[in-house]
């Protein structure tokens, strides 16, 4: 968890987290929309896509000891109690595969906090979180139940609207959320999209 710079907002929640014993700051964002969408209602079994270092994983883990949790990063993940890591691309199939036989084929909830590795070209940049959020909503419908719920971080900017009405025909409830740990000013907001349409056309 890196130390923000000039930025109030951030260093409210660094500081918080730090304290907390949180690995991210994000972990605000993921506890502030648990807590007022009843997000862990009913789950048993939850994924968590990018999840090093691991602070959503600690949230999930905080608010509802009884569920399962999987994680999944492309990058190391320094352990938390009773989650079970994937190290490897949440794009790649075998790994999709290992996330199925983790949850058994069946899952309740997926988050991601994913973002690329920001290349200072806005364009390709949010192109690439978009890439991200619909790899995500792909395995929420290959792996959600008829009230299954995912959480996904998308940027606001070119193709979003494209990517929102194509969310809405695949899920029978899609919302966005702006949790108030996020910057008022930031092109970040989270889809909320519940109920895959499994047996109607995309």
């Amino acid at each position: 968890m890196g130390r923000p710079k000039g930025n109030p907002r951030k260093e409210h929640y660094y500081q918080a987290a730090k304290r907390h014993g949180y690995r991210a700051r994000s972990a605000y964002k993921l506890r502030q929309i648990a807590t007022r969408h009843k997000l862990l209602k009913g789950v048993r079994i939850a994924v968590d896509l990018c999840s090093s270092p691991g602070g959503w994983s600690q949230v999930l883990r905080e608010i509802e000891q009884g569920i399962e949790i999987i994680a999944v990063d492309l990058n190391p993940m320094a352990p938390v109690e009773n989650v079970k890591f994937i190290q490897g691309d949440i794009t790649d199939e075998k790994i999709i595969v290992q996330i199925e036989e983790l949850t058994r084929g069946a899952a309740d909830l997926i988050v991601s906090d994913c973002s690329p590795k920001v290349t200072g070209n806005w364009e390709l940049d949010v192109a690439r979180q978009l890439f991200l959020a619909e790899t995500t909503l792909d395995l929420g419908h290959r792996l959600l139940g008829p009230k299954g719920r995912v959480l996904a971080k998308v940027f606001q900017g070119s193709g979003f609207q494209e990517f929102l009405m194509q969310s809405r025909s695949r899920f029978r409830t899609v919302k966005l959320i702006k949790p108030d740990a996020s910057r008022k000013t930031s092109a970040e907001i989270y889809l909320l999209a519940t109920g895959p349409r499994k047996n109607e056309a995309n």
